[in-house]
């Protein structure tokens, strides 16, 4: 009798094996079709690779089925998150399946057991289980057939490798049923057989079925949310030329091969090919280009698209050509308003009640929602993409409802211990990252029993030294080794690719996929400057008083000193002839960093400043920072974020200058890139500092406004989640602290942005001293980005500062006013880094090149003394240099 297994899964006809050391630049996923339209991919993920591993899950899950073997890594939580991030199958040894095994929420259907003993023992052993079975390394194909055979009909997956694999001997596994793992390289689109290369499309159509005389395979086109367009034939040479052009190519019966669309203009963009679970059906999965897939000239060969499909055709229509004051056009133009239908139609289908009243609230919803998505440049099958993405996770989530709405429908929210799955049930990082949605009833660091938001509270007459040190720790990054192996292979593809790379980045980063050219090259033309006079009015107030304040910091003449009689030492100042500005989009608009940037390197007399800012999803820029660009005399403007647009300015590409140095801020993967590049000798670029999340400290005694107070911790903590705001209480009792704290909580409830303030405050607090000396050691030694002195003798104790990046003295100086329009500078060093930076200034925008003078006389003077180190130190040339000289002057009595 045959074992009796699982249904057998409907799988790749092959797998790719790629090598992720060399991921993405041996493997460029964008240009191998052959993947994308009928394959999988394979990879062996080590220690060192595991960063490769993620990076490759990140870019490609959704699109190619992913699968791993883990069999190498040592800790269980590794291949947990390989599997949440979204590995289809994780191959392991048989040591790991146990542990994994005792994981709930991992499907056993999603582990591959690479055998260590025989391998016809252990596919007996797999009888009844959900595992499928690796076959590494098989010498000879054919003695696969037998174990196959022993597993009987209704087994689970085998994969098969084999070394120096033929493409007859991959078919005969096929056939056999197994999934033959190929190399990358192997694979071809060619309809010709090669004696080293594997056809794809033989590969795809091994295991066809056809019940036809003339043996055409039936074929299903859908859309990519599995829509049917129509029914057609394919057979090998259609099935070839399809795979090659990458667009749907069928067989007519009366014409032969029919490149659909050749004379409609209505062809689709392949996307990918498979088969139905019984081998006799093909699908293939398109996009559709032009009026429709029929020739009547409908989306399909069974009339128009209906529900979401239909309702996302007419949005898209309406973006496109809205009728002039139309309710569908206003939305497209009003976010404020297509926010606010959003919320009421979600409470609305939050009472409705009956079946009807549901179905019609959820309707309206829905119209909004996909609004707003398609405003975006977000589709339908943008979203099902993310969903079947979140239906890999195998990590689960508490399912909290947020402060306002747990507290409005009186939800209670949980507080159970988080689960690990880590080694002795330690996560693989430990990771204090910020969380912008509200903790448990009985969490003081976020929601309490009345919903407040509020601080910890710390009183150094109780807590040690020690104490208030660790609890002064900034929120924990990610991992730097995980960032770095993400941003790595952006930079290197951006420099080998130009572009090219820096585009397709902007297209998915941004979802700026109408965008072209990744480059705006001055002069900038004037409609998309397009600004009320109010905010052209703020803008050129504080333009004229941060030239002001960087004007006054520039050398006005070279500094010479006579060190010795007959000897000028001098230092005198050039700009840096090319800078490259880093202005960051993310959660809020900053024209302010334009300002506070290019003003500086305006005034310093840099030749070419190029700007780098995401552009917003229909590839343009908001208008401000063409302003402040256009005001600065910036040569261009690159439409790029992240890590691809440093990358950009480090190396230039085909339109993107190259710099020499870049500044400004940006979050962590921006950070990343620009060490990076600054550690690469090739690109010959420095930057301004290592930047982390925006933080303030506040220094507050008795003479405070609380008012005052809260409004300039919030100031940051809207930044977002990831920021931390610090109070340093002077002398104030409980009541005085309460004060503030109700002021907090007041002001915050009130704040557009109050889930990332819930967030920031989470991680931040509050600690008590009773003296001014030990409030300004706690300050130095944090070393904020912004320090704010609400105190007695502000001026005074600005004296004591050591550490900061910019210090706001008095009750009149919100943080706020050096964030846009005083005239200081904004771009300052956070982290602690304070302790060894100075913030941005026109300094930063120059060089100081020194020159030494030296008269005969001089030179008599210094000689000694150079020719005895030059001695001690064994540099006979430097010494000879100056004998030479004194001899030569002896001798002519000079």
């Amino acid at each position: 009798m045959a074992p009796s297994h699982p249904k057998v899964e409907h799988l790749p006809p092959f797998l790719a094996a790629i090598d992720l050391t060399q991921y993405p630049s041996s493997t460029p996923i964008s240009q191998q079709k052959e993947l994308a339209y009928a394959g999988g991919i394979f990879a062996s993920v080590s220690s060192s690779s595991l960063d490769q591993a993620f990076a490759i899950l990140d870019d490609i899950v959704g699109s190619i089925p992913v699968y791993l073997d883990v069999s190498q890594l040592s800790e269980q939580q590794d291949v947990v998150d390989l599997l949440d991030a979204g590995a289809g199958k994780v191959f392991v040894s048989d040591s790991q399946i146990e542990g994994l095994q005792a994981v709930p929420t991992i499907a056993t259907s999603r582990l591959v057991l690479r055998p260590s003993a025989n391998a016809s023992k252990t596919a007996s052993a797999l009888d009844g289980t959900s595992y499928a079975l690796y076959l590494q390394n098989v010498v000879d194909p054919t003695t696969v057939g037998a174990i196959l055979q022993q597993m009987g009909k209704g087994r689970p997956p085998v994969f098969v490798s084999s070394t120096n694999l033929s493409e007859d001997g991959a078919l005969k596994l096929a056939r056999q049923g197994a999934v033959p793992i190929v190399q990358a390289h192997q694979l071809t689109l060619s309809a010709l057989p090669t004696d080293d290369e594997l056809r794809v499309a033989s590969l795809l159509l091994t295991r066809a079925q056809s019940d036809r005389p003339d043996g055409l395979i039936t074929t299903l086109v859908t859309d990519e949310r599995g829509i049917a367009l129509g029914v057609v034939y394919s057979n090998e040479e259609s099935v070839a030329e399809s795979l090659r052009s990458g667009r749907g190519v069928y067989h007519s019966r009366k014409r032969g091969l029919w490149r659909k669309g050749d004379t409609s203009g209505d062809w689709q963009e392949l996307v990918r090919m498979e088969f139905d679970c019984d081998d006799d059906c093909l699908r293939v999965v398109a996009r559709q280009q032009g009026h429709g897939f029929c020739h009547l000239q409908t989306a399909s060969c069974f009339g128009e698209h209906r529900g979401l499909s239909k309702l996302q055709k007419t949005l898209q229509s309406r973006k496109r050509s809205a009728p002039e004051g139309s309710y569908t056009a206003r939305l497209f133009s009003d976010s404020k308003m297509l926010n606010a239908k959003i919320m009421e139609e979600a409470a609305e289908l939050c009472e409705a009640t009956s079946k009807e009243d549901i179905a019609a609230e959820a309707a309206d919803l829905l119209y909004f929602a996909l609004t707003k998505a398609t405003a975006a440049g977000v589709t339908l099958e943008d979203i099902e993409r993310n969903l079947d993405a979140k239906s890999m996770k195998v990590k689960r989530r508490k399912g909290d409802a947020k402060g306002p709405y747990a507290e409005q429908f009186g939800v209670t929210n949980g507080n159970a211990a988080p689960t690990t799955n880590g080694t002795n049930g330690v996560p693989r990082e430990t990771i204090r990252e910020a969380e912008s949605k509200p903790k448990g009833e009985d969490d003081s660091a976020g929601l309490n029993a009345k919903g407040r938001i509020q601080m910890r509270r710390f009183d150094t007459t109780r807590e040690s030294p020690e104490a208030i040190e660790e609890v002064l720790k900034r929120p924990s990054q990610r991992s730097t080794d995980r960032i770095m192996g993400i941003v790595q292979p952006i930079i290197k593809d951006v420099q080998a690719r130009g572009d090219k790379a820096l585009l397709e980045y902007t297209h998915k980063f941004e979802k700026a996929t109408s965008l072209e050219s990744p480059v705006l090259k001055a002069p900038f033309p004037q409609s998309l400057m397009q600004l009320s006079p109010e905010t052209i009015s703020a803008i050129d107030i504080s333009y004229e008083n941060i030239r002001k304040f960087h004007a006054a910091q520039v050398d006005k003449k070279p500094l010479e000193v006579e060190t010795m009689p007959g000897i000028i030492c001098s230092r005198f100042a050039r700009p840096i002839e090319r800078v490259g500005l880093y202005v960051p989009g993310g959660t809020a608009v900053l024209p302010s960093t334009a300002l506070m940037l290019g003003v500086p390197a305006m005034v310093a007399g840099c030749k070419k400043i190029v700007i780098a800012s995401p552009p917003r999803a229909d590839g343009k820029l908001t208008p401000e920072i063409v302003y402040v660009a256009h005001k600065v005399g910036a040569e261009s403007i690159v439409l790029a974020g992240g890590a691809q647009a440093v990358a950009a300015m480090a190396y230039g590409t085909e339109s993107v200058t190259k710099v020499d140095k870049i500044l400004g801020p940006g979050n962590q993967f921006v950070t990343a890139a620009k060490m990076l590049v600054s550690n690469d000798t090739t690109a010959n670029v420095s930057i301004d500092m290592p930047a982390g999340p925006s933080e303030v400290l506040v220094i507050a005694d008795s003479t405070a406004n609380p008012a005052f107070v809260a409004s300039d911790l919030l100031s940051q903590a809207e930044h977002g989640t990831d920021s931390q705001v610090i109070l340093i209480t002077i002398g104030l009792d409980n009541k005085g602290v309460q004060a503030i704290e109700d002021e907090l909580h007041n002001q915050a409830m009130a704040l557009p942005r109050v889930d990332l303030v819930r967030g920031a405050i989470s991680h931040s607090v509050i600690v008590m001293t009773a003296t001014l000396d030990e409030a300004m050691a706690i300050s130095n030694l944090y070393a904020p980005e912004h320090l704010i002195l609400q105190i007695a003798d502000a001026l005074k104790a600005r004296e004591m500062v050591t550490n900061a990046g910019s210090v706001f003295v008095g009750d009149w100086t919100p943080e706020s006013v050096g964030d846009y329009s005083a005239g200081v500078n904004h771009s300052l060093p956070t982290y602690g880094y304070a302790r060894q930076y100075s913030g941005v200034n026109t300094g930063s925008f120059v060089k100081h090149i020194t020159s030494s003078h030296l008269t005969a006389q001089g030179l008599r003077n210094v000689g000694g003394a150079v020719m005895q180190l030059a001695k001690v130190e064994e540099l006979e040339a430097h010494r000879r240099a100056v004998e030479i000289r004194l001899e030569w002057l002896d001798k002519n009595k000079q």
